[in-house]
């Protein structure tokens, strides 16, 4: 992994996403890289807007912080009781242009929706989204019930490919031996979750990994944490 990334990984699972450069090079030196690499990666990630240099330490900048955002609700989604409904979007305006109808798919699969034919899309009603009203702007929101949801989730996501792709995270993790090799399992369990159409219990299969994948990820985190908190308590005595 680069320096970037690295730093990017640590930032966007801390909380608040801010750490000081000797932090982060502590971190860094686990994965073989050299001090002088890392402030040359500060540096150009600060003139590329990534991060944000202060006379304490480096955050992330407001665009990352919402990308944290979404990475949180992929670890901790805002779940509610699940009564039956279906939030149904009916797309009604989606602009001339390719890149206006590409952002707005895009948004849409990051919300958490599928799509079941062109133009409607639709997700069961027990998630918080939160739609922005550029989106609001373009779609009628709408709520339907199915009288098979279990079928209908299965047409509209790839269930059983989720969880071996899960499980395969999963089986990384267990068998990574040092830190870097954790780190670039809990990169690829983070991907996995903002995948995740986190539905409700009543339509997902038995073996469904998403607790698991979220668990092995906080414990990673927490280990992170762990080590920063542990060189800080040395260095002070």
């Amino acid at each position: 992994m680069t320096a970037r990334s690295v730093v990017l990984s640590v930032l966007l699972g801390t909380h608040p996403a801010w750490a000081t450069a000797s932090e982060l090079i502590r971190l860094t030196a686990d994965f073989d890289i050299r001090e002088p690499t890392v402030r040359v990666a500060l540096t150009r990630m600060v003139g590329a807007g990534d991060l944000v240099r202060s006379a304490d330490g480096y955050r992330l900048s407001d665009r990352l912080l919402a990308r944290q955002r979404r990475q949180d609700d992929a670890l901790n989604p805002r779940l509610r009781r699940w009564d039956g409904a279906w939030t149904t979007l009916v797309i009604t305006r989606v602009g001339t242009d390719a890149r206006t109808r590409a952002a707005l798919r895009t948004t849409l699969q990051e919300g958490r929706f599928a799509e079941l034919r062109e133009g409607i899309w639709l997700r069961p009603d027990n998630l918080d989204v939160d739609l922005k009203p550029d989106v609001l702007d373009r779609v009628r929101v709408m709520h339907s019930r199915d009288d098979d949801p279990a079928e209908l989730a299965a047409r509209l996501w790839d269930l059983p490919e989720w969880v071996r792709a899960g499980r395969e995270r999963l089986d990384e993790m267990a068998t990574a031996t040092d830190i870097p090799g954790r780190f670039v399992a809990a990169a690829g369990i983070v991907r996995h979750l903002l995948t995740d159409p986190v539905l409700p219990a009543e339509l997902l299969p038995h073996d469904w990994p998403g607790d698991a994948l979220r668990k092995a990820y906080t414990n990673f985190a927490a280990e992170l944490l762990a080590r920063r908190d542990g060189v800080e308590l040395m260095e002070a005595t």
